[in-house]
């Protein structure tokens, strides 16, 4: 199998690629479908997803796309390693067009993140992290303006006034209520600091949010890439089922419920 490093960079390449075909699409009128559970597909998600999996076929591990059909778990439970993708994370983002949708591909080991890149097409970014090197990065892509991301950037170990908690501004549930307010019970003074798609995990990761609590389902691809760029920098991204690092390629590719935080 390829080296790290050299997985690493085909990721990175095929999230540059894909963003430059997500924008073609996202500048012109496009059309929306639906899937069957309701959520909206464009041919930017379409377009993305061919051209990641023309990139990751070549290193011969497997896939686990959001947009490609669903191997049975009795093939994917031999794998010890698979690609984890998610083409347009974001697609209502997409469509409202706030620019708030990202490319999400996770390179994981027996279940656990080792990389991590998502790409942010309107803005021109990336960030990339590896776990076992612990080492993150975001880059401005137009002006190759790179920054390291590092653990002392991270906040919640360090007071921090007010609390800057990742949640929507609009549509937070009871769950996501209680929990806030069991943290100014604590002594916190609370923000809400909010972002679409997978930009949540990179809030985390550059130091401009304290907690992220998930109350709400999430897929594996939805959370994987952020996952490795998270705990690249120290952070944790820990299910609420049993305290343990959210797990991937499993049965149902349904999430738990998780709270990010260092």
């Amino acid at each position: 199998m390829l080296a790290n490093k050299e997985l690493l960079d085909i990721a990175i390449e095929a999230t540059k690629e894909a963003g430059k075909a997500i924008m073609e699409i996202y500048n012109a009128p496009f059309d929306v479908e639906y899937k069957d559970d309701k959520s909206p597909l464009t041919e930017a998600d379409k377009r993305s997803n061919a051209i990641i999996n023309e990139y990751l076929l070549k290193t011969g591990i497997p896939i686990i796309s959001e947009e490609n059909k669903q191997i049975d778990f009795s093939v994917r439970k031999d794998w010890e390693f698979c690609w984890v993708v998610d083409p347009v994370d974001g697609t209502k983002e997409f469509v409202k067009r706030n620019g708030e949708f990202t490319v999400n591909i996770a390179l994981v080991k027996k279940g656990l993140p080792q990389l991590g890149v998502i790409g942010v097409p309107a803005e021109n970014t990336l960030y990339w992290g590896d776990v076992l090197a612990k080492s993150a990065v975001k880059i401005d892509l137009g002006k190759d303006d790179l920054t390291s991301l590092t653990d002392d950037q991270v906040g919640p170990q360090r007071t921090q006034n007010p609390l800057r908690v990742v949640g929507s501004r609009s549509h937070m549930n009871d769950e996501t209520k209680n929990f806030i307010e069991k943290l100014q019970e604590e002594g916190n003074s609370t923000e809400i600091v909010s972002r679409g798609s997978s930009l949540k995990f990179c809030l985390m990761a550059e130091g401009k949010a304290d907690v992220y609590p998930r109350f709400a389902p999430t897929m594996e691809w939805d959370t994987a890439a952020g996952q490795a760029i998270c705990e690249a920098v120290g952070i944790n991204v820990i299910s609420l089922e049993n305290n343990k690092p959210l797990q991937y390629n499993k049965q149902d590719l349904l999430n738990p419920w998780f709270i990010v935080r260092a």
